[in-house]
């Protein structure tokens, strides 16, 4: 099973991404595909998710600029990032897992990860 993550790079405050993760090796339209993010120093955080019905999850600090969407049949995930800020600034993971993924949920539980992309977004 792989998580191939791309789409990372180098963008300007107030900027967009747009980030695409394909999975290969099963099928996950059975399970909840999303992205969490590790800035330099921290710990990993959730971003987004996407259920397998397609009821889409957000944190709060990016509620309102990034919308997560997930084709099934393709087995992709994507995130659209919008009015970047420094502060997202990370390696962002996408994730697959059978359970929801929320802000609560621990990195630690998650069953499938990407191998990360960088995302520098300059002041």
């Amino acid at each position: 099973v792989q998580l191939q993550a791309s789409g990372g790079g180098l963008v300007q405050a107030g900027g967009s991404l747009r980030l695409s993760c394909v999975a290969s090796g099963r099928t996950f339209s059975s399970y909840a595909m999303g992205w969490f993010r590790q800035a330099p120093g921290k710990e990993r955080e959730f971003v987004a998710c996407a259920s397998w019905s397609g009821n889409t999850f957000y944190a709060d600090s990016v509620k309102g600029r990034f919308t997560i969407s997930r084709d099934s049949a393709k087995n992709t995930v994507d995130l659209q990032m919008n009015v970047l800020k420094p502060e997202d600034t990370a390696v962002y993971y996408c994730a697959a897992d059978l359970a929801v993924m929320l802000p609560t949920t621990m990195p630690s539980s998650i069953e499938y990860w990407g191998q990360g992309t960088l995302v520098t977004v300059s002041s």
